[in-house]
């Protein structure tokens, strides 16, 4: 593979060869790999990827695994194939069994998902379209955008934005403090990239911080480890099939929010409509039943003072004040909610003067463009396309954004 991402990148210089691409898009993880799916299949273009990791959804599956996710909270019909019955299909072909379903919406488990992946890449060529590398500035010219890259420079008609959010990780104040004062202290973040902490050994203590479903599969997949793990949530454990209502994905509440002009007020729609820190039923009974059974401690508050590092461990008081000493620390308090994309994103608004609302996020119209020459998905299209826009249902309607646009 690394040979023909090699290859592929030399022919897609555009100033080197002269070829320039009909669609880049930015982004290797779920949603840049089905938009590259839907516009090389869907309208025939010429599409590259940009991605600095070396297969798709490298990122997704690496966060995925170190929390002990088992299944999706999105339903069968959302995944990265064009047609919404393919999962579903290609699961019955191959015999999946019922534990690979969940209720409600038969949510497919994550084997299932990256099996449908994987069969998805090789049946539609997706690793030939990408490019290894990470985009430094973006020029965008009248006739085409020009893609400065750690690699080398690609020329394309047209760019897509299909960034992640995990460059933009939430932590929390204390946690932040303790990392300046002693680097090597056992804390990380679940979706920071770096090095892995030791694996846990039978026995280890384990803070897990955060109250959502990311924090609640890290402490039952560590419980189930062996190791002795406290939950720290700053409130009650709350009960939500999905992240933002079903409504959200469809007419039922879309159509009043794009009838709204006020970009103020579709932002608090977006924020109003998020369920962040809650659990789908299942994970919240399996929850709920470690901390009936004690196998689980739950610290239900805010830590108290500060954060000590110790020799090899982190000492950190309790919402009572009460300290204890971990031998590791696991935040999984999420990403914040500002703009994706860093210094990237910012160079391309005070270069090109890209419209934005009061949030920071870009003013994009039906088509998702920012510009003649650049398109958005993801987060930075959630004005557009509301609370669920960073899902896979965001991607699966940005992706029919831009096919009815053209």
């Amino acid at each position: 593979m690394g040979t023909a991402m090699g290859s592929a990148m030399g022919s897609a210089m555009g100033t080197a060869t002269g070829r320039v691409l009909d669609t880049l898009v930015i982004g290797g993880g779920p949603m840049g790999t089905h938009l590259s799916l839907v516009l090389s299949r869907a309208c025939g273009a010429t599409v590259r990827v940009l991605d600095p990791h070396p297969e798709p959804l490298a990122e997704w599956r690496r966060c995925t695994e170190a929390v002990g996710m088992t299944h999706l909270r999105s339903p069968l019909v959302h995944h990265l194939d064009l047609d919404p019955f393919s999962l579903q299909q290609f699961a019955r072909d191959r015999r999946y069994g019922p534990e690979h379903f969940q209720a409600p919406y038969d949510r497919p488990s994550l084997r299932l998902f990256h099996d449908h992946v994987d069969h998805l890449r090789a049946a539609h060529g997706l690793d030939a379209l990408r490019l290894r590398g990470r985009a430094t500035r973006i020029a965008l010219g009248a006739d085409h955008a020009t893609v400065f890259t750690d690699q080398g420079t690609l020329e394309a008609r047209e760019v897509v934005l299909a960034l992640g959010a995990l460059d933009r990780v939430d932590w929390p104040a204390w946690a932040a403090r303790l990392a300046l004062r002693a680097p090597a202290a056992p804390v990380r973040h679940l979706f920071e990239p770096g090095p892995a902490l030791p694996p846990l050994t039978r026995g280890d203590a384990l803070l897990v911080v955060g109250g959502g479903v990311t924090a609640a599969q890290a402490a039952l997949a560590a419980w189930a480890a062996g190791a002795e793990v406290t939950l720290l949530t700053r409130h009650p454990l709350r009960q939500r099939d999905f992240d933002s209502d079903p409504g959200w994905m469809g007419p039922k509440n879309m159509v009043a929010f794009l009838k709204e002009r006020d970009l103020g007020q579709r932002r608090a729609q977006i924020r109003a409509a998020r369920h962040r820190g809650s659990l789908p039923a299942e994970v919240h009974a399996r929850l709920q039943d470690a901390l009936r059974q004690g196998q689980i401690r739950l610290w239900l508050g805010e830590a108290r003072g500060e954060a000590l590092p110790l020799a090899g461990a982190v000492s950190v008081a309790g919402p009572d004040g009460a300290r204890a000493a971990f031998d590791q620390v696991w935040l999984a308090t999420g990403v914040d909610r500002a703009r994706p994309g860093g210094a990237l994103v910012d160079a391309l608004i005070a270069e090109h003067g890209l419209p934005c609302a009061a949030c920071g996020f870009p003013v994009v119209g039906p088509d998702l463009r920012w510009h003649r020459r650049l398109r958005v998905a993801g987060a930075l299209a959630e004005l557009e396309l509301g609370p669920a826009a960073r899902n896979l249902i965001g991607a699966r309607r940005a992706g029919e954004r831009m096919v009815a646009s053209g």
